[in-house]
């Protein structure tokens, strides 16, 4: 075991056959199953208060990576001889979800209605709210980046020497403005903000894990209070992206999450305002706005063009999204 980091495994309860690297951690083949040992920044309360989560969700028959207290009955282990802070995570031997298998992109879904659902039987004092922290207002995150998205749009009218990318923002920026304005207003009538609850604020395919017994849900870092349907609004945006906006799919993974979780009227209205947004086009020249103006935007370039491509379809879907959800 040459892995860093992983002498404290000295510090649990359990015998350790074979150690390997995987995602940026080191996975661990135990007498006790799989483990997955990583090195972590955040707080022992942090760490103890998602520990407390995930317990209550696995009494509740989610699949989640617990963590495991050491010999101590601590979460966080200190590496004496390389230096470092570590958890010990209960893993899973499966693979990514899959963006192009339905039936995968659905059983994500499902698992997230779930998480949801038994995310709103947890309580929370005022410490551990602070603690686990809130998202920010929408409305003011869609305001700060309409006031970016017009400063960039200046700068780039203004930029003697307009490459490929700097062609592009004037050539698409008209369309894609006007949706960031609209979802600004669309915003603004909604009558009532939606309940606050714990979400899990990374849920993508990357974070659902598939084996011989279904779906797992792992890494909570981002955990926190907040819309849940923030959560879904990310999963579904990733699979439209990757599966060519396809209403039928949509259609699909909505119905799924539904089925388990439904949504109430201020849930739909904010989703349908997260779709509205042009989150990703405002990404890409906020990105390049920030960066250094003597780089070449090429990747840049190409996602830009891929958004322009994509418009029409997406709007064809925003416009099912809006009847789905009314």
């Amino acid at each position: 075991m040459n892995e860093q980091g992983t002498s404290v495994l000295e510090q649990y309860d359990l015998e350790v056959f074979r150690t390997g690297r995987g995602r940026g951690a080191v996975l661990c083949e135990t007498d006790r199953g799989i483990k997955l040992l990583k090195e972590c920044r955040m707080s022992e309360k942090r760490v103890a208060l998602e520990a407390g989560c995930k317990e209550a969700l696995r009494e509740a028959g989610l699949r989640v990576d617990c963590y495991l207290k050491n010999k101590e009955g601590a979460y966080l282990s200190e590496d004496t001889e390389e230096g470092g802070t570590y958890t010990l995570r209960d893993w899973f031997d499966g693979r990514e979800c899959s963006t192009r298998d339905e039936r995968e992109m659905t059983a994500a879904c499902e698992l997230l209605a779930r998480f949801h659902r038994e995310c709103r039987n947890l309580a929370f004092s005022e410490d551990e709210r602070n603690e686990l922290g809130k998202q920010q207002s929408l409305s003011k995150v869609i305001e700060k980046h309409n006031r970016e998205l017009k400063r960039a749009r200046a700068y780039i009218r203004n930029t003697v020497q307009k490459g490929e990318f700097e062609l592009g923002v004037i050539r698409s920026f008209a369309p894609f403005y006007e949706q960031a304005v609209q979802a600004e207003v669309e915003l603004k009538a909604v009558s009532k903000m939606p309940e606050i609850y714990l979400c899990h604020g990374d849920f993508t395919q990357h974070h659902v894990l598939m084996d011989g017994e279904g779906a797992a849900l792992v890494e909570f870092s981002r955990m926190g209070m907040g819309v849940q349907v923030s959560d879904l609004y990310q999963y579904l945006r990733k699979m439209m992206e990757k599966n060519g906006w396809s209403i039928r799919l949509g259609e699909r993974l909505l119905a799924a999450y539904e089925v388990v979780c439904p949504m109430t009227e201020e849930e739909r209205h904010y989703l349908y305002v997260l779709f509205l947004y042009p989150e990703k086009y405002w990404k890409q020249i906020n990105h390049y706005y920030n960066a250094n103006k003597a780089w070449r935007p090429g990747r840049n370039t190409e996602k830009l063009t891929a958004l322009e491509e994509q418009f029409e379809v997406r709007q064809i879907f925003l416009r099912w999204l809006k009847r789905r959800l009314s």
